[in-house]
């Protein structure tokens, strides 16, 4: 089914409009069921590690195909990619989790926070002030570090109020997103395979994603996510 998902991304990409849609319907939902089967099956395993989602089923975790573009230059109606967000609280939490995104030459793994809101931030930099070793030493496992590359993101120019400059962990602190990831390559989704790929990255980064959610587990779920 993965080359059924990528031929039809493409042909989407190259014909984003409703008229396109409605008359390509059948496939569309061909796509999106299957989609939502296989992101089921990933969400019960993840469970067997991740309690807080037990409560979760697979349309809590898949992003709707239709674009919001009310304030955006780019008015194209559809998103051109497939995406699940699976975190306590669902797609629409703000703490952490793992996602997995399929597009045409531009699929990847990932997992972390994206764009946390300030108080989420705040708590996030107040764990690393605290406990920034730890964090290092995840980041530095062998395995880790087979798998990702470090953490992503935008950064402040210089240090965030209420930290020194000469702050041990600084250049973990100027970060204003906390991810990692992995690409996906088009034959791993063809086959199939980047389901059981997803998975192992995603134990791979659950201690990355422990530290996140311990630091902000008293913040409530919102909107706002990766």
């Amino acid at each position: 089914m993965g080359k059924q998902y990528l031929e039809f991304l493409k042909d989407l990409a190259e014909n984003n409009s409703k008229e396109w849609m409605d008359e390509n319907r059948d496939r569309y939902l061909l796509v999106k069921d299957r989609f939502l089967r296989e992101v089921g099956e990933m969400l019960e395993e993840i469970k067997v590690w991740e309690p807080g989602m037990l409560n979760l089923k697979a349309k809590d975790c898949v992003f709707r195909q239709n674009r919001d573009v009310r304030f955006s230059q780019n008015k194209a109606p559809y998103k051109t990619n497939l995406a699940a967000y699976f975190a306590v609280g669902g797609k629409k939490s703000e703490g952490p989790g793992y996602y997995v995104h399929i597009q045409p030459g531009s699929s990847f793994i990932a997992g972390g926070i994206w764009m946390p809101p300030a108080d989420v931030l705040k708590k996030i930099r107040q764990e690393i002030d605290y406990s920034g070793d730890q964090l290092l030493a995840i980041l530095e496992n062998p395995n880790f570090k087979n798998w990702f590359t470090g953490i992503e993101g935008d950064q402040l120019k210089t240090s965030p109020r209420d930290y020194e400059i000469d702050h041990p962990h600084i250049e973990l602190l100027r970060f204003k997103s906390f991810i990692v990831s992995t690409p996906l390559s088009d034959q791993e989704i063809k086959s199939g395979k980047f389901k059981e790929k997803a998975l192992s990255a995603f134990k791979i980064m659950k201690p990355f994603h422990d530290f996140l959610h311990q630091a902000i587990e008293d913040v409530d779920s919102g909107d706002g996510i990766l």
